[in-house]
């Protein structure tokens, strides 16, 4: 992707580009959007009966069939930070990562339903290395999913990976904090997307499920804290400093930020987030809160400890389940910015449904299983370890 315009040029288009987004109100749309089916369910421990547990709630949400046999399905992980991230020794899939027998299973289940491809997805932070390297890193064993169904690949969408060119992803209305993105081909080739994630937490952004898992589709060699003035480098350079801080601009060849941006990352990263979500679907997700880490979505702050709610969500709107999760973690969905989880953030929910993507309301939401009174897990009220 080439370009001749200059960066004051550039500077100066960005302010004048879809921008008076900051002057006008949250409209609250939940009246407006459809209901959508939530599926809950308690599973104590890993094993077997994830699998079970799954295959239930997504006969519940009406099944995989129609939404997946013949076609190409990419999954999203939750697999952030490094492979020897640690909180007190324990595997990072006891606490920030999805657990492989969640992937196992939820390749499995689209696979019985006829899927034709299976991608696994995920940008590994600073670095190139294969998909199944950084598993293997973190002791995992790949073949537990090349096995699950018969055609998995696994890509790292760091970077430009397997493709010859970035997809591009425009967002509907212009977008909160860019026009649109570029992103690994990877989540354009393929005619279904999930979204794997984790219950937990976030410091930045107040919780980080389906939607904000997707704050790890963008390739830091676009993102990244370094990278060129004009193109996409060749290698990540660092995180994701360009959506926390925005300090700089992406390169001139991807779609410019809007104007009036926020500069405070409370701010940005919820509506990077909404962004992506209206930009680039998910058909189905699948929440991983069996067990967590409470207090922050990484092991190294003060306040993250281990914590075991014993739960899946799933759903195929990511709005709603990502409200029936943050209901299930003890907070209200429909809250805002100052009241919990939001207290120093804007909520991604409010954004992604003011984007027209999905309802927040419980009210509008049908949650099949367990009533979430009766299984709610307060996050907050995790003791910190002895």
């Amino acid at each position: 992707m080439t370009t001749c315009m200059s960066r004051r040029k550039f500077l100066g288009a960005a302010g004048a580009t879809a921008g008076l987004w900051m002057a006008r109100p949250l409209i609250p749309l939940s009246a407006a959007l459809p209901g959508a089916k939530v599926a809950i369910a308690q599973c104590p421990t890993y094993g077997p009966n994830v699998t079970v547990s799954l295959a239930k709630m997504f006969d519940q949400l009406g099944g995989l069939e129609s939404l997946v046999r013949g076609k190409t399905v990419a999954i999203k992980l939750n697999l952030t930070g490094t492979s020897d991230n640690r909180l007190h020794y324990a595997p990072p899939e006891l606490t920030h990562w999805v657990h492989p027998d969640v992937v196992a299973a939820t390749v499995h289940l689209l696979s019985q339903a006829g899927a034709y491809r299976i991608r696994l997805l995920e940008s590994l932070t600073g670095n190139m290395d294969p998909l199944q390297e950084f598993m293997l890193a973190a002791n995992w064993e790949p073949h537990m999913f090349s096995s699950a169904a018969k055609r998995v690949e696994f890509e790292n969408t760091n970077y430009l990976g397997y493709g010859k060119k970035y997809s591009r992803f425009m967002v509907p209305g212009g977008g909160l904090m860019y026009k649109g993105y570029d992103l690994n081909h990877s989540y354009e080739d393929c005619d279904v997307f999930v979204s794997l994630a984790k219950l937990k937490e976030h410091v930045t952004a107040g919780v980080t499920l389906s939607m904000k898992n997707c704050f790890g589709m963008t390739p830091c060699t676009i993102y990244g804290d370094r990278v060129p003035v004009d193109e996409p480098g060749l290698t990540p350079m660092g995180g994701r400093g360009i959506f926390h801080e925005g300090k700089r601009v992406p390169p001139l060849s991807a779609p410019p930020p809007v104007a009036n941006q926020p500069k405070e990352p409370g701010a940005r990263v919820p509506r990077v987030v909404a962004d992506l979500v209206a930009a680039r679907p998910i058909h189905l997700q699948v929440i991983d809160g069996i067990e967590s880490i409470a207090g922050g979505e990484l092991p190294g702050y003060p306040t993250s400890r281990r914590c075991k709610p014993g739960l899946l969500v799933a759903g195929t709107n990511c709005v709603s389940t990502d409200a029936g999760a943050t209901a299930l973690m003890g907070f209200d969905p429909m809250a805002v910015r100052g009241t919990a989880p939001f207290e120093t953030a804007d909520s991604t929910l409010q954004l992604a449904e003011h984007l027209g993507v999905g309802t927040r309301d419980l009210n509008r939401i049908e949650v099949i299983g367990p009533p979430i009174s009766k299984i709610r897990f307060d996050y907050r009220k995790v003791p910190m370890p002895g």
